[in-house]
């Protein structure tokens, strides 16, 4: 390699550890403590590719990337931060970047990052979006734009990815979610911003009322229908309409749907000239639409015209790092609301609340902290000042079985608790009970089912007793970070040890860690 690779960061640890690592890669290097001496260095040479931080004295990356693309429009750079937020995210592909880093970061794969990107071309020049009315205020905005969770992460990385396209995108996670937020954010980071956002929530809306609802109507269509009216397909257009619960609507009105997805054109209820509009499809779910497909009560040509690009948002237990943040804006937000002073969490109270299963998920949590800012006694909160429902869980935890056994501590989704500081400060297990070891044999033990397997058994039934979507995809998830978890803390935080005891690839464990979000 005759260039070499650009290093741009005021840190210089951070510098020496991409110096060395791509040093044994045979990697050449040259670094910069700030913006304005690489760009200086520009003038009279050009690297094989740049990677540079975002918040420096003296100039951000951002702006360094918008200079450089002006002047080598094919030069790959790759921008890296310790703050990775949406609009980091977003501004970094819309400028151009070949891809986002979020520190910290994996040497490993941060040197293969870079190997990829000195190799390939350089992406084309895009368009910067024109500053206008962001869509995302306040409360959506903040929550939009502040996640630790390497899942949101890839979330976010997706929605700069999507910002400037017009395909059809469908988002799947459970209620509460924040899947209309996400649907915003398209909209609002793409090129449609200056347009209409207009949702429409299939489940809200009578069967019989929802096909003018869509399509609107002309007078006299129907009884009442006094006026022409026109529908949120009309209203949306030039930007986004968002379906949420798409997986509720009838089976007749996904004809029409289909229909207007692959004509671009519709009749109003009572019409006789069809009506052509541009709007950008963006529907979300709660449901699993392949079964709903299965079961018959889901178009399968639909399902496919809705599912080109699919964005998962994951569960709050899937994202528990993001609990104190979320929890600490929503007591402030409730605050502010009600003109009272901002009460303060407990790590003691924050502990507790990182380990409740929230089936609600984010709409939940800020249910919750909305309550402790009406109900708490003091400003500061501590474990008992928690919502009873809260409290009812951990006790449940805590107290044994009829029989004197001890109750299996599925917390957090599923994740053994409660968690300690474990060697090097990485989290394990809490030592079982002292009366675990004298309990009498349980029922599951008895009929020569380990105690594991029986809590397992129990867990699951519960989940698919309350109608919970993906069962399957979030307990494999929780298991695989108890497993990760557990034998990263046994080789005290050594991945190739870790990974060879669980018979499984350096690879692989790297993968798993970065999308379970684990900071070993």
């Amino acid at each position: 390699m005759s260039k070499p690779v650009w290093i741009v960061d005021d840190d210089q640890a951070i510098r020496w550890v991409l110096e060395k690592a791509l040093a044994r890669a045979d990697v050449p290097t040259r670094s910069f403590s700030q913006a304005a001496d690489v760009l200086d260095a520009l003038e009279t040479e050009t690297p094989s590719a740049l990677v540079s931080d975002i918040r420096m004295p003296g100039g951000s990356g951002l702006d360094l990337l918008r200079q450089i693309k002006e002047r080598h429009p094919r030069l790959p750079v790759i921008v890296m931060t310790a703050f990775a937020d949406l609009d980091s995210t977003v501004s970094a592909f819309q400028g151009g970047a070949f891809d986002y880093l979020a520190k910290p970061f994996d040497v490993n794969e941060a040197v293969a990052l870079i190997e990829r990107a000195v190799l390939e071309s350089a992406p084309e020049e895009k368009t910067v979006v024109g500053e206008g009315a962001d869509p995302l205020q306040n409360n959506e905005r903040w929550m939009m734009t502040q996640s630790a969770s390497s899942a949101m992460q890839e979330v976010f990385r997706a929605i700069g990815r999507l910002s400037q396209s017009k395909v059809t995108v469908l988002i799947t996670g459970e209620s509460g979610t924040g899947k209309e937020l996400v649907a915003r954010a398209l909209h609002g980071h793409g090129a449609r911003a200056g347009g209409p956002f207009v949702a429409l929530n299939a489940a809200a809306i009578p069967r019989d009322l929802l096909e003018a609802e869509l399509f609107g109507h002309e007078r006299g269509a129907f009884t009442g229908a006094n006026t022409l009216r026109r529908g949120r397909f009309e209203e949306a257009n030039g930007g986004t309409l968002f379906l949420d619960e798409i997986g509720d609507m009838p089976i007749e009105l996904q004809t029409r749907l289909l229909r207007v997805l692959a004509e671009g054109s519709f009749y109003r209820v009572g019409g006789a000239q069809p009506v052509r509009v541009d709007v950008r499809i963006v529907a979300a779910t709660h449901q699993p639409l392949e079964q709903r497909v299965e079961q018959g009560q889901f178009r399968e040509d639909l399902f496919h015209r809705l599912n080109v690009i699919r964005l998962r948002l994951p569960p709050l237990r899937e994202r528990v790092e993001d609990i104190p943040a979320l929890a600490n804006h929503f007591l402030a937000a409730s605050a502010r609301s009600l003109g009272v002073p901002v009460k303060r969490l407990t790590p003691d109270a924050i502990a507790v609340l990182t380990r409740f299963d929230f089936p609600g998920n984010v709409r939940q949590l800020e249910n919750f902290c909305h309550w402790l800012t009406v109900m708490a006694p003091g400003q500061i909160i501590e474990r008992a000042d928690l919502p009873p429902e809260i409290r009812a869980i951990e006790l449940e935890q805590q107290a044994p079985h009829h029989g004197g056994t001890a109750a299996p501590t599925v917390i957090n989704g599923g994740a053994a608790a409660p968690m300690v500081a474990g060697r090097g400060g990485f989290p394990t297990a809490a030592p079982a009970p002292a009366y675990a070891a004298s309990a009498p044999v349980t029922p599951a033990a008895a009929s020569g089912v380990p105690d594991w397997q029986g809590a397992l058994l129990r867990e699951t039934q519960q989940r698919l007793e309350r109608g919970e979507p993906a069962v399957m995809a979030t307990l494999t998830r929780q298991f695989e970070r108890i497993l990760l978890q557990t034998a990263l803390d046994a080789s005290r935080g050594r991945r190739v040890e870790a990974a060879s005891r669980l018979g499984i690839g350096r690879n692989t464990i790297t993968r798993k860690l970065r999308e379970l979000g684990i900071e070993d």
